[in-house]
């Protein structure tokens, strides 16, 4: 299908989360580029992220659009402007932020109503678990955005059903993840927080397991050939569709498109690409935790002596918060001399960055990440080797997946995550020897090194080939159209999925 109905209205409805709301609004560029009319619903702090970009889309004639919605900080007794998950101070405030989104439901739900367009069907993210009535209200289907692969949600799925993680004696003692289309092992300790009771969100994982039971499907930010046989055999565990519609950060085809996205106007990035342009290629190694990052100062500067000592030209990504950790690492980077010790050769950015248009310049060798999926599937779209420093939630699955599956990439050796509020008992797990270490491994000219590029820019182009015309994951938005406005592709019947949260 090349176009849906020109009515064809999908409503989506992200987590107030970078590594969600990101995708989801690539996700609905890439349907507006189809022909669907998109909607996004979310707070006006979040909105302003988002609408220098949806502008731009609107002026090139794309159906999408932005609708804000009142986030109820005062009511649910947050601090004024907590509308985003990167924003929150303290993990003892995520269930006051959890019932914040619970009150959007009728506000959204009436926005929805009031559309010039009825919606043909909702996407939203698992967490947004109320959507499900609201498509039920409607008389619409609604699919569950899943910020995760295949590979991780299958991984999860299976840990669970098989009880593996019960096993073993120790946090520490490795065991295979059981029923997976390729062997590889893990550890109790690294599992993601699907399969680590939180005290007090027992309520809410019924609730959410509860409306990805009603769901009529699943869509992925992924692409079929990187899942090695997870996408069916997610899809059998589920008994429904399961479609893999990315790398939807390939939605952005143009370089304005690629750095004005997520966050700010060009500006920083026109300066860091200026700076890029004078590197020779795959010269550059790219650092980025995440927005969620909140490691210790401490473990921080070893991150940024150990991409000093290496000797290679950097690009240092660090998250800029109003909170004493921050002032505390610029008081390190200040008693160093960091940046003028690496001048010319490296480049600190602070807070936000273009991260798709960094990783697509020919300058760049290798990607040190967190592991989060959003960024794992960009660096995997830009062809470039991984440097792999899992933080928490699945990303050590991610890390596996690369290193062990995919093999395009080298891991720093954390073994233990560093979960939000007990940062401080695992103090520094990476000296900044290991740091070097991985880099110079990742750029050296040895056969290791050489195979190990080789398979991330075939990769690269698999990702490239799944999103144009006849791909994978082209065909598979066409079912989703398909399967909305006329119900062509079949549910399978199946009891109730064991929740992936």
């Amino acid at each position: 299908m090349d176009s849906p109905n020109p009515r064809f209205h999908v409503v989506f409805i992200p987590l107030m989360a970078q590594g969600h709301m990101i995708p989801m609004f690539d996700m609905a560029r890439d349907f507006a580029q189809r022909g669907a009319i998109s909607t996004l619903y979310t707070t006006p702090l979040n909105a302003a992220r988002f609408r220098a970009s949806v502008h731009q889309s609107r002026l090139l004639g794309l159906p999408i659009e932005l609708v804000e919605v009142e986030f109820p900080c005062e009511e649910v007794g947050l601090p004024a402007g907590c509308e985003n998950l990167d924003l929150l101070p303290s993990p003892d405030l995520l269930r006051r932020f959890y019932d914040g989104i619970a009150r959007l439901e009728r506000p959204i739900e009436r926005r929805i109503r009031g559309h010039e367009v009825p919606p043909s069907c909702i996407v939203s993210d698992k967490f947004i678990f109320w959507s499900s009535e609201i498509a039920r209200r409607l008389g619409v289907p609604r699919f569950v955005f899943h910020g995760m692969s295949c590979f991780s949600l299958l991984s999860a799925h299976n840990i669970s059903k098989f009880g593996a993680h019960r096993s073993v004696s120790s946090d520490w003692e490795p065991f295979e993840v059981p029923a997976m289309p390729r062997r590889f092992n893990i550890t109790r300790a690294q599992l993601p927080g699907s399969l680590v009771p939180r005290p007090g969100f027992d309520e809410y994982r019924r609730k959410i397991q509860a409306s990805e039971v009603a769901a009529h499907g699943v869509v992925v930010n992924s692409f079929d050939a990187l899942e090695h046989g997870c996408v069916e055999a997610y899809a059998k565990a589920l008994g429904k569709p399961v479609l893999c519609v990315g790398p939807v950060s390939l939605c952005n085809k143009n370089e304005a498109d690629r750095f004005g996205r997520g966050n700010r106007s060009s500006a920083e990035a026109e300066a860091c690409l200026e700076w890029l342009n004078k590197k020779s290629p795959r010269s550059v190694i790219y650092a980025c935790l995440g927005s969620l990052c909140r490691l210790l100062p401490s473990q921080l500067m070893e991150l940024g002596k150990g991409l000093a000592e290496s000797n290679q030209s950097f690009i240092w990504v660090i998250k800029k918060n109003e909170d004493g950790q921050s002032a505390e690492l610029e008081r390190l980077l200040a008693e160093d001399n960091f940046e003028e010790r690496v001048r010319g050769r490296g480049l600190v950015i602070r807070g936000w960055a273009p991260q798709v248009a960094i990783l697509s310049h020919r300058a760049i060798a290798g990607f040190l990440t967190h592991c989060g999926w959003n960024s794992t599937i960009e660096g995997v779209s830009a062809g470039v080797p991984l440097i792999t420093w899992p933080l928490f939630s699945e990303q050590f699955l991610n890390e596996a997946h690369a290193v062990d599956i995919l093999e395009i990439g080298i891991r720093v050796g954390v073994k233990a995550p560093a979960r939000w509020g007990e940062e401080e008992t695992t103090g520094v797990m990476v000296k900044k020897d290991d740091v070097t270490r991985v880099v110079k491994a990742l750029v050296s000219e040895d056969e290791e090194g050489k195979q190990r590029r080789e398979r991330a820019a075939e990769v690269g182009r698999l990702a490239r080939r799944a999103m144009e015309e006849g791909g994978s994951s082209y065909e598979n938005v066409s079912k989703f159209f398909e399967f909305i406005q006329g119900h062509t592709l079949q549910l399978p019947h199946h009891p109730a999925m064991i929740s992936s949260i």
